[in-house]
């Protein structure tokens, strides 16, 4: 069992299409895809279209929300602030009219009933964590609240695509423990062991122009790699770990 973990198409059909071309090389059994496959570059419907009808012999996506899905969903009114103001703050008025134009409602309705994260094993595979869409992890984030994602996630493995990096963090833990205080008290403290605990960034498939980056991971054993695929006038692949 192998999976193929990717975010951030951002429109770019180009550069999914190229990954999708290297996938095709490994023996993958499960595709995610981590939010962001719309965005402000390329061609958002031909991606939404491409990704609800798979080509023969292709797996089918599984598809959670992003940053980009949850301003759309802002813009048309069917969640989040009305107006998209962190979207506004983020690209101006041009951009905010680009993304309304470039997306039709039945493609936001189609968008809106992708899921919220995938929780696989003791993996959890989201675009940011359980606090939010827009919870931006990195390597340097603190270790504790790196810590604080996995524990809200219960899981072992986090997956985010966020942030468009690839990188791994191990946490290891020497003692946690946390309480929870409710209106009858604080409640006794539940410990939460040494077991090492890891956050990955999955990569950006559409952000770079030329360059896309995934992750491909196998739960069975814990391997985990990153890989890189250049496109356009330079083509070809690199991997690492």
């Amino acid at each position: 069992m192998k999976w193929a973990i990717l975010s951030g198409i951002e429109g770019n059909l180009t550069a999914y299409e190229a990954v999708l071309q290297d996938i095709r090389q490994q023996a993958i059994s499960d595709l995610y895809i981590l939010g962001d496959v719309v965005g402000l570059q390329g061609d958002n419907e031909a991606v939404i279209q491409r990704l609800q009808i798979p080509r023969p012999g292709e797996l089918e996506p599984q598809v959670c929300v992003g940053w980009w899905e949850e301003q759309c969903f802002s813009l048309h009114g069917v969640s989040g602030l009305q107006d998209a103001p962190e979207l506004m703050e983020k690209v101006g008025g041009d951009g905010v009219k680009a993304l309304w134009d470039s997306l039709s409602r039945e493609s936001v309705r189609w968008l809106r009933s992708q899921h919220f994260g995938f929780h696989e094993q003791d993996c959890l595979l989201i675009h940011g964590s359980t606090v939010s869409y827009a919870d931006e992890l990195t390597p340097d984030t603190p270790a504790i609240q790196l810590c604080d994602r996995l524990i809200r996630a219960d899981a072992n493995h986090l997956f985010c695509g966020r942030s468009g990096l690839t990188f791994e963090c191990w946490v290891t833990p020497v003692e946690l423990r946390s309480t929870v205080t409710t209106l009858d008290g604080v409640q006794a403290p539940q410990n939460y062991g040494k077991t090492p605990r890891q956050v990955v960034g999955v990569g950006s498939v559409g952000r770079i122009p030329g360059k896309s980056t995934y992750t491909l991971f196998s739960p069975e054993n814990g391997q985990l790699s990153f890989r890189t695929v250049n496109y356009g006038k330079v083509k070809g692949f690199e991997t690492t770990k």
